[in-house]
């Protein structure tokens, strides 16, 4: 199943206000069901991270973990990813299993 994108900022600042959230130390996931028949997904990174380099490497290596776990979506969602300083520093394999866990306990993942 392909996803679509979170352009809009009204569509991130939904997830923010009406989604429900979980965080770890190199990501925060929010999450929001859509009745839109399909799940749209929107990357962010701040300036906090670093400078552009570090920025677009956050953006993806979350990109690559959540290709892994498009398929095993269960539902049409809004899911918005922030990515954290420590983003840029660990490998894609440690942001895919902390995506699993936050996915996982919020009720997305079969």
């Amino acid at each position: 199943m392909k996803s679509g994108t979170l352009k809009e900022n009204r569509d991130f600042r939904r997830a923010y206000y009406r989604g429900r959230s979980e965080a770890s130390s190199c990501l925060v996931t929010y999450l929001l069901k859509n009745g839109r028949g399909e799940t749209r997904v929107g990357i962010t990174s701040g300036k906090k991270i670093g400078g552009a380099v570090q920025r677009n490497r956050a953006r993806r290596v979350i990109r690559a973990a959540f290709c892994e776990l498009e398929d095993g979506l269960d539902g049409n969602f809004d899911i918005v990813f922030v990515a954290r300083t420590r983003t840029t520093q660990v490998k894609m394999q440690r942001v895919l299993d902390e995506m699993k866990i936050h996915l996982k306990d919020l009720g997305a993942l079969k």
